[in-house]
This record gives structure tokens, C-alpha cells and sequence, in this order.
């Protein structure tokens, strides 16, 4: 090394040569020693004491199937050294369709921090629903059909559990996700109601991955902890008044879950004032982050209808018939959940002479979408996801039932994107493409309908910079199938979404093949008319023993 210019400069020059050479040497020391031995890393965090787990339940659905309904008996989980840990101990009911793309909490547990490798579920009873209209040809052409297959207790050989890499449990607190994957289990006719005389052969197959989560208190998006279109009514509160015991609906009104729900200076209320307001028994919809003992802090508290007495949720199925007594047509509406003092049908008819008709305020944006987002009789087409409420509890066959009040609620749809474009007001607009068997093209055909879609397989979904984009494995381009949550609106005719969040989406697929362990079933038939003369078809099949 030659120093000309000056001594100080190559002093400095020196040294830092020399300091090299001494990081090298280290290294070379460490790493390549007589011994073979490497650059060892940090221990792994020691596995002690036990965690808060809190499981959260969800979905991942295509749009077959209205409804599915588990009873959770069991679900355990096994360490790698192989000892078991039970989560739930006790049956608890869930409706998974609701919950696509979304989470809401089923139950908090202490574990024993380890290594989780395997998890096994016990179902007890179980159902889904299919809902069509019968082609021509058929027995009843052109009728609305409500298939309902169900088990009185699912075999344990049918009900399987992925865990894709092992679990850690660590820390205070953290979060399980036990995820429906829908299309794996069911598998049925693909005529969606038995078309052979009463029988038909399906299987329920209930399919889950579970996977680790992490909770924030100031969650954003389901993945970390927020819960959206929370549905329940209120059966005790605090005495502190600002909490109170939500029960969930469920198909079964004497096997209910409850959640623990509490308001603070920062929950937003609509439809009342604040806290004071509610009452035992009221009907509320509501958002909240999870809690580490899986209650819920409530960040927005509505009520739809004060006065309710029964509500029920779900997709509206057909507009048309005359009410008496009025010239408006009634609708009929499936109870996908149900709430209140008298468990609804399946089905049921509501007047809409004396509806006031709303649009839930999940979403605050409607004022900037680039087209007129309304809603009320004149644009209410079957498919949309609404809130219905009534005064009364009448629903004897043939007697209408009037609404009080039908709100729009969001709705998740799967769908192949087919292009996009630049909209006003910061939106993006996605032409997508719906499954055949999604309910807007299937419900389109029935005759003797009040309104009517120009186009009822596309759908306009506008995205602006408020939408949670939470899909990672396809992107929001033409060609990718993915799942939309948002408001859908009928603006003239054409499905129009205001878009609150995009997950991955779900091949367009028939039902599951289940050959192996399907089960023959006989079908119980209940037809009557729809008001106007109109056929419809509730379908039970149950199995054969």
C-alpha cells in the first residue's frame, strides 16, 4: 500500500485495513473453526405457560349454496409431541355463508404454548341450502325450489381439519381462524333440487383450514381482528351500561351463542341516540374489533328498527303478486339467519305497502359513487341481501306478514373480472362476470316478476381508496377470479356494487366430488303457491339410516 500524498491520510487508510481484516478474522473464526461449527443464531423464544387463544370462525364460499349450518361439538388440537388440547368442549351452532370473507368470534380459551402440528373437528348435526328454479321439463317448470340437505350427526371420517405448517402458540394473546372451504364440503345434485322421485344422493363433508392470526386493538380488516355485520339481538346488559350479551341468530332458537359487546366514547350509534337507547331485546347490527377474550369492543351500533319484534336476514328470492288488500307485491325472502320472539320459515312472504325501505350505513361513501345509489320498491330485484323487520308474529301459511322495514345490507358475490375502467369520484369501476348458479342469474328467469335485469350475470363493482384489498393470490385484473363485499344496488336494471373489500376469489365450480362418501336421502316436499299463482318448492332431503 503506498501512502505520497500525506501520513495522517495513510495512518487512517491503515486502520481501516486493519479493521477488516479483523471482522474477516472473526468471522473465519466463528464460522470456520477446527470444530466445523456455524454462526449460531438466536434460541427459539422458550414455549411456557399458557396463551389467550380466541378462534374466530369464517368462509371461503363461491355462491353455490345459501346456507350452511354446523353444529361444532369438538375441535382439539395436538402438539408435535402429541398431547391434546380441547378448544371447544360443548356444541355450539354456526351459519358459515354469512361469514364469507368475514370472521365473527366463537370462543376463547387458555392453551398451553407449544407446537401445534395437527387439529380434529366433531360436527354434529349439519345442513346446507341450494335454492333454483325448476327448468322446463322438469315437475314443476318455472317454480322456485329451496333444497335443504342435512345430517343428524356428521361422521367424524367426513370432517377434516388442515393445518398447513405448524401452529405456535406464543405470547399473551393471539388469534385461530377456522375457515369453511364450502366447495369442498358439500357435494350434491347438480340440479341442485333430487331429481329422481324424492331421492337423491349428497354428502356433507365439512372441510376447514386453520390457520395463526393476530388480533390489533385497532383492527382495520378481518385479517387482523375487525368484525363487520354483526346481526343479533340484545338479551342482557351491564349494569355498568356499556355493555351488554348479544345473542347471534342461529336456525335453532334454544341453542344460541352469545357475545359480549362493549360501547365506548368512540362508538359510532345510527338509528338511536347512544348506549341509553337500547333495551333488552332490541334487534341491532354492528362492527367491533375481537377482544382477547373473544367479546367485542363495538366501534358502530345500529338499529334498524326500534320496534321490532322478529327480524330476519338473508336474500330476497322473488317481487311479485299483489298483496291484499294493495296493489304493491309482496316479496319473499329467505331466512338465511333469523332473530326475535318466533322462529321464521324457511321462506316467508312480506308485505311492502307499509315498508320503509333503507340502506344500511356500513358505508359512508354512497353520496360519491358516479351513479345514484337507491333503494326501494321500484328497484328491489331478487338476490339483494336485506334486513327485513315486523311488529307482529303471524306467519300461518297463506297470511302475509308486513314489513316494517327492509334495509340493504352487504353482500359478498364471487366473480371473474372482464375489464375496468376510470370512474368519477375516485372510483374504478370492474365489469365482472357472476356464476351461473349465483343467485341474481338464477332467481332472473322466474316468471311473473315486478322487476326485471337487463344483464343479471355482469355486475358493475366500483372500488375506490377506502376498499380493503385483502386478496394476495390473484390480482385485481381481467381474468381473476375474486370474492367483492360491497352494497349491490339496481340502477335500471344493471347490478351496480359500492365495494368494501376484495378477497381472493373461488374457481367457478359445480358441487364436490364426493362419490365415496355420499349418502342416499329421501326427500320431504312441501309445495305451495306464491302469491300471484307462482309455484314454490321447499325440498328437505334427509339421510337414509
Amino acid at each position: 500500500m503506498e501512502c505520497a500524498t500525506s501520513s495522517a491520510r495513510c495512518t487512517v487508510v491503515a486502520s481501516i485495513f486493519a479493521l477488516f481484516a479483523l471482522i474477516a478474522a472473526t468471522i473465519l473464526a466463528t464460522g470456520c473453526g477446527s470444530g466445523g461449527s456455524t454462526l449460531k443464531m438466536p434460541p427459539p423464544p422458550q414455549l411456557s405457560g399458557n396463551t389467550q387463544v380466541t378462534v374466530v370462525l369464517t368462509s371461503t364460499a363461491n355462491d353455490e349454496l345459501s346456507q350452511f349450518i354446523l353444529q361444532i361439538q369438538e375441535l382439539t388440537l395436538t402438539s408435535q409431541s402429541g398431547k391434546v388440547v380441547t378448544l371447544v368442549s360443548s356444541q355450539v351452532p354456526a351459519e358459515f355463508i354469512h361469514l364469507n370473507g368475514g370472521i365473527e368470534p366463537l370462543i376463547s380459551v387458555s392453551v398451553p404454548q407449544d407446537i401445534y402440528t395437527s387439529a380434529t373437528a366433531t360436527i354434529g348435526g349439519a345442513s346446507f341450502t341450494c335454492e333454483t328454479v325448476m327448468p322446463a321439463g322438469s315437475s314443476s317448470p318455472g317454480s322456485l325450489d329451496t333444497s335443504i340437505y342435512a345430517y343428524g350427526q356428521t361422521p367424524n371420517s367426513q370432517v377434516t381439519v388442515n393445518v398447513a405448517s405448524p401452529i405456535t402458540i406464543t405470547g399473551n394473546s393471539m388469534g385461530l381462524v377456522l375457515n369453511l372451504q364450502v366447495s369442498q364440503s358439500a357435494s350434491y345434485p347438480s340440479t341442485c333440487y333430487p331429481p329422481n322421485g324424492g331421492i337423491a344422493t349428497y354428502s356433507i363433508t365439512p372441510t376447514f383450514n386453520l390457520t395463526p392470526a393476530t388480533f390489533s386493538p385497532q383492527a382495520t380488516s378481518p385479517t387482523n381482528g375487525k368484525v363487520v355485520q354483526m346481526e343479533g339481538q340484545i338479551r342482557a346488559i351491564a349494569g355498568s351500561g356499556t355493555s351488554f350479551t348479544l345473542a347471534l341468530p342461529e336456525p335453532n332458537p334454544e341453542n344460541l351463542r352469545t357475545v359480549s359487546v362493549g360501547a365506548n366514547s368512540s362508538t359510532l350509534f345510527q338509528g338511536i341516540s347512544d348506549f341509553s337507547a337500547l333495551t333488552v331485546g332490541t334487534m341491532v347490527d354492528l362492527d367491533g374489533t375481537i377482544q382477547p377474550d373473544a367479546s367485542l369492543a363495538a366501534t358502530r351500533i345500529a338499529v334498524e328498527d326500534p320496534t321490532a319484534v322478529d327480524v330476519l336476514t338473508g336474500p330476497t328470492l322473488l317481487i311479485g303478486g299483489s298483496e291484499p288488500g294493495a296493489n304493491l307485491p309482496s316479496a319473499l325472502f329467505s331466512n338465511v339467519l333469523s332473530l326475535g320472539q318466533d322462529p321464521i320459515p324457511v321462506t316467508w312472504y312480506y308485505g311492502t305497502s307499509a315498508a320503509v325501505f333503507q340502506i344500511s350505513k356500513q358505508m359512508n361513501n354512497l353520496q360519491a359513487l358516479p351513479f345514484s345509489a337507491s333503494f326501494d320498491l321500484s328497484n328491489l330485484v331478487a338476490g339483494q341481501n336485506v334486513y327485513v323487520s315486523s311488529q307482529n308474529l303471524n306467519y300461518s301459511d297463506g297470511i302475509y306478514t308486513s314489513a316494517s322495514t327492509i334495509t340493504l345490507m352487504p353482500q359478498t358475490v364471487d366473480a371473474t373480472v372482464l375489464a375496468s375502467t376510470a370512474s368519477g369520484g375516485g372510483f374504478t369501476d370492474y365489469t365482472v362476470s357472476l356464476a351461473p348458479y349465483d343467485l341474481f342469474p338464477t332467481l332472473a328467469v322466474q316468471p311473473g316478476q315486478a322487476t326485471l335485469l337487463n344483464n343479471p350475470s355482469e355486475m358493475e363493482v366500483y372500488i375506490d381508496s377506502s376498499t380493503q384489498k385483502l386478496n394476495t393470490q390473484q390480482p385485481l385484473a381481467a381474468g381473476s377470479t375474486l370474492r367483492f363485499y360491497g352494497l349491490v344496488f339496481n340502477d335500471n336494471g344493471t347490478l351496480r356494487m359500492d365495494c368494501a373489500q376484495v378477497n381472493d376469489g373461488v374457481p367457478f365450480t359445480t358441487q364436490s366430488n364426493g362419490a365415496d362418501q355420499r349418502q342416499t336421502g329421501r326427500a320431504q316436499t312441501i309445495r305451495r303457491e306464491i302469491p300471484g299463482g307462482l309455484p314454490e318448492i321447499i325440498t328437505t332431503v334427509s339421510r337414509t339410516e
